[in-house]
């Protein structure tokens, strides 16, 4: 009975053990053990189990007390044979060792087990914990050893994913730390009052914060990214980052165009004509300046805000304050940090790479990925498909609904002038309660509705001014017999061609350059250009000069026509050979010709007339124009 209960006994710890095997497995998969770590298989103190204990010897009392009374001279025991002494010997020896041996292995077995179902049950092992990856000896006998640990695929199923640690947070720049503060403050104090108003003036405050946090991150970009190189590849990357500073800004006047009748509308003015300050990145001069110039163009809806709205609704006047103050902040911070334009990072990475990496770094936080499905299981369900969208809109045409009136053109319009005075027997007549001006209250609800007014057509889009507009490559090439020269800007040294008879050359958004054609060409034609100066020989047409302002021209040889159509502010410099060629203006002014008058040589200027005075003469039948020469 002893020993069926000892092994009763070692089988409930072997299963506590492998239970706590088991558990020690999980946490050994995500927490590796200290090295300092007690090994399991060493004796583990614990104290006496008087359950294991082997049972006494029976007492001398015990088998006295079944001895009958009178008891009977017992037989003499007949001698046993040798292999029984043997035997006996055999259970009086090795039986009596191993049991005590077993009744010792429990022991240490109930410790380790107890030891390991504290480790078990905490969440951490703590410092003086077993090795984990250590085996447990077995006892003898192999019919009680310890069954397989479990297959890497079922320790792997049941052991939750270990989470990756968090990457270390790269410190921002003060720059960017400081327009953090701007969006927190300023900005959002703005977005908040825009809440307060609702409606469309709330939608449009979204729309600027977009544009600021788009704007944000393009500064961020810039702290760590070269200056991309505008005249070469890098313009598209330019492009991209410019994109969405540009949509936020298109989507807040697009807005304001799109609700003309809205009570709203000069409160849609105020922020559609401050939104340009988005562009003080592009600015490379006193970006500052920019800001304070938007702020006015802002002022001028603005402040028709602050006086319709003075002693009626306190809230658009602090509304206003705040997109006023929103302005001063953000010139505050620009002369602080950027007073030249954007420096960018001399030795940074390219701005593609840059772009790349803050994508891929913002990409897991904005779309969580779904969990990794356990081991040998099944695969984790599909997500469930979208809702349905709305039903589609169809147009039933009803046999009774009335027909279109088709218009008969103008043999409708003189029918209805000859009915004559039966052209009035279709109206009808208004009464006294109906009539507006003897009811002025209902002046107030005589709105017509938008179903009935027709729309007023969309003003156009305003054109994008310079600095947001993206500047293409320079070019200087001949395709066929044509010269295209474009997108020069600042140009140190002048740009020279060699053109023949039979080339014709196109000069156009070149800036602050010097063109030089030498050789006898057929026509040059020169368009939106800011202070441009063009040497040319010798032409068989004309210089075209169109959209030009601080234009200057010297002819070396001799050219037919010069035509100059708004054009600001030029000086032509004629040889002696070109003395004869004609000017024709239109739409300019300040324009001055230089001539060789002497045997000197020098030049001689002459200004063009800008001002004509025209008169009908009766006596002619036709119109005169005179130049109004001023005397003095």
């Amino acid at each position: 009975m002893a020993a069926n209960s000892q092994m009763h006994n070692l089988t409930t710890l072997i299963k506590r053990l492998e239970a706590a095997t088991s558990r020690l497995e999980d946490i050994a998969s995500s927490t590796e053990p200290p090295a300092d770590a007690a090994v399991l298989n060493q004796a583990i103190p614990s104290p006496p189990n008087p359950s294991l204990a082997a049972p006494p010897p029976p007492a001398a009392s015990d088998s006295k007390a079944t001895t009958p009374a009178a008891a009977k001279p017992e037989p003499v025991a007949e001698p046993l044979p040798e292999s029984i002494e043997e035997f006996d010997a055999f259970l009086n020896t090795s039986v009596d060792k191993y049991m005590h041996n077993l009744t010792t292995l429990i022991k240490r077995l109930e410790a380790a087990t107890s030891r390991l179902e504290d480790i078990a049950s905490s969440t951490e092992p703590p410092a003086d914990a077993a090795v984990l990856n250590q085996a447990i000896p077995s006892p003898p006998n192999p019919s009680l050893a310890a069954p397989p640990p479990p297959a890497a695929s079922d320790s792997k199923a049941t052991t939750p994913a270990a989470a990756k640690p968090e990457p270390v947070a790269e410190p921002l720049p003060e720059s960017i730390e400081e327009f953090d503060a701007f969006l927190n403050t300023s900005v959002d104090k703005y977005v908040k009052l825009s809440h307060q108003l609702g409606g469309l003036v709330a939608e449009q405050a979204a729309l600027v914060k977009s544009g600021f946090q788009e704007q944000r991150k393009f500064l961020l970009i810039s702290t760590k990214a070269k200056k991309p190189n505008l005249s070469g590849p890098d313009l598209p990357v330019y492009e991209s980052l410019i994109k969405p500073i540009n949509e936020a800004l298109m989507a807040v006047t697009e807005l304001k165009d799109a609700n003309r009748p809205s009570p709203m509308y000069t409160q849609l003015s105020t922020v559609s004509d401050g939104i340009m300050v988005l562009a003080w990145v592009t600015i490379d001069t006193r970006p500052y300046k920019h800001v304070d110039e938007c702020l006015g163009s802002a002022q001028f809806f603005g402040n028709r805000v602050l006086k319709e709205q003075k002693d009626k609704d306190p809230k658009q006047i602090e509304w206003v304050q705040s997109f006023y103050q929103m302005f001063r902040d953000l010139a505050d911070y620009v002369k602080q940090y950027f007073p030249t334009g954007i420096p960018w990072n001399p030795n940074g990475q390219p701005a593609q790479e840059v772009l790349k990496s803050l994508s891929a770094g913002s990409a897991p936080a904005s779309a969580p990925t779904a969990p990794a499905p356990a081991a040998g299981g099944a695969p984790p369900p599909p997500p469930p498909p979208p809702p349905p969208g709305p039903p589609p809109v169809l147009d039933i045409k009803t046999d009774d609904a009335p027909a279109p009136a088709s218009s008969g053109g103008f043999g409708a319009v003189f029918s209805e002038l000859n009915k004559g005075d039966a052209v009035t027997k279709g109206l009808r007549k208004v009464d006294k309660s109906e009539m507006t001006h003897k009811n002025p209250s209902l002046r107030s609800g005589s709105t017509v509705s938008s179903g009935q007014r027709g729309k007023s057509p969309a003003p156009g889009k305003k054109p994008k001014p310079e600095s947001m507009r993206i500047k293409k490559p320079a070019k200087k090439e001949l395709e066929g017999n044509k010269w295209t020269i474009e997108n020069y800007e600042k140009e140190a040294e002048p740009i020279e061609i060699e053109a023949s008879l039979t080339h014709s050359v196109l000069i156009s958004r070149c800036n602050n350059t010097t063109i030089i054609v030498r050789g006898k060409a057929n026509q040059v034609t020169v368009e939106n250009s800011t202070r441009l100066s063009l040497i040319v020989d010798t032409l068989v047409s004309t210089v075209d000069v169109v959209k030009a302002n601080n234009f200057a021209l010297q002819v070396m040889g001799t050219i037919p026509t010069v035509m100059l159509d708004q054009v600001d502010s030029a000086q032509i410099y004629f040889s002696k050979e070109s003395i004869g060629t004609k000017v024709f203006t239109s739409k300019s002014a300040g324009v001055n010709l230089n001539v060789i008058s002497g045997e000197d040589d020098d030049y001689k200027e002459v200004p063009l007339p800008s001002q004509i005075c025209s008169y009908y003469d009766e006596s002619k039948g036709d119109l005169v124009n005179e130049i109004v020469a001023h005397a003095g």
